[in-house]
């Protein structure tokens, strides 16, 4: 199976630039592999980059783990921070990421100087 990068996932989430968005459609359709951190970078480019807010990124992380074509490494990570940061947006959803990785890979508590991710159940606020 392929891999996808972060920047296939933009023009698959966005379709801001048709020639590419048809040629990552045609790449990824036979399967494609996405990583953690392909989801990861691509909520921070949408937030930063194309100026999405929370609710537009969860929506953009939604498509891609429901995208009949891909398939995320970690999904029940991903599903589990997208909710997390779906009730808690000022998280940012990498960090949400980040603990649901560390809570499957059974290392908590997942220390962190942010006093927001501090407050979560598994984090702890150095």
């Amino acid at each position: 199976m392929r891999a996808a990068d972060s920047n296939i996932l933009i023009r698959i989430v966005t379709g801001d630039d048709a020639g590419q968005t048809e040629v990552a459609d045609r790449f990824i359709e036979k399967g494609a592999w996405v990583s953690t951190l392909a989801v990861a970078e691509t909520a921070w480019v949408l937030r930063t980059g194309y100026r999405k807010n929370a609710a537009e990124v969860a929506a953009a992380v939604r498509m891609l783990i429901n995208h009949e074509h891909l398939v995320l490494q970690d999904s029940d990570a991903v599903e589990a921070a997208l909710e997390l940061f779906q009730s808690r947006p000022a998280l940012g959803f990498s960090d949400c990421l980040i603990l649901h990785l560390a809570r499957k890979a059974g290392h908590l508590p997942l220390g962190t100087f942010d006093r927001g991710l501090g407050r979560v159940e598994g984090a702890h606020k150095l």
